[in-house]
Parts: structure tokens; C-alpha cells; sequence
């Protein structure tokens, strides 16, 4: 318990350290990564409490207001697996088919959440 207080603050530090060192240029209000790491050693608890308090701003900020329990959809259609599931589906009845049948009008693929409500 008598080093508590020593192990956080140098805790602090390295977390400062990584986090200046892995930020983007706009996070460090175009400031040299050194001088934030130098302020961060020379002055350890300032320096800590200053770069956090700056950087997450600035990350606030650029991010806009994202709930942290709202679900990420797939950013495109390949990262979407049921999308993938179909595609593979849709292959596989083609290549039961054969190359000279033609789909039969109730073969063709449906979306089967159905139509967009809107």
C-alpha cells in the first residue's frame, strides 16, 4: 500500500505514452508526439491529466455521439454473413441446375426478410 499512489502515476504515464504515441495528428492538436511524451515524464500527473483530457475531446468530437451498447451493422455486403449464407445459396442451386437449364420463374432468389417497410 505504500507504493500505491508511485505504481498508478507510473501507470499513467505508460498508458499516456501508448496512447500519444499510437494518436492521430488532429488528437494532438498538431503538436509534435515528444512534446506531449516529454510533458507527460517531465510532469506526470498534469501532463496525464492534460493529454487525456485533450485527446478525448478531440476524439469526442470527430466521433460524433455513438451509443457504446448500439449494435455495428456490416459496412458493406461481404461482411454481412446472411448475405454470404444467400450468395453461397444461390451458387449451389446453379450448379445443380446445369449450365443449359434456364431458372424457372420461382427459382429466382428472394429476400427472405421480404419487402422493405417504408
Amino acid at each position: 500500500m505504500k507504493y500505491l499512489g508511485t505504481l498508478l502515476l507510473i501507470g499513467l504515464v505508460v498508458y499516456c505514452v501508448i496512447d500519444i504515441v499510437r494518436s492521430q495528428d488532429d488528437e494532438r492538436l498538431g503538436v509534435h508526439p515528444a512534446l506531449w511524451v516529454l510533458l507527460v515524464v517531465l510532469f506526470p500527473l498534469v501532463g496525464g491529466i492534460v493529454w487525456l483530457a485533450v485527446s478525448r475531446t478531440r476524439r469526442a468530437g470527430r466521433t460524433g455521439t455513438v451509443r457504446a451498447d448500439a449494435p455495428a451493422g456490416p459496412l458493406a455486403p461481404d461482411d454481412d454473413p446472411e448475405f454470404l449464407w444467400r450468395l453461397d445459396q444461390e451458387r449451389r442451386r446453379r450448379e445443380q441446375r446445369g449450365p443449359d437449364d434456364r431458372p424457372a420463374p420461382d427459382d429466382e432468389p428472394r429476400d427472405q426478410t421480404g419487402p422493405a417497410a417504408g
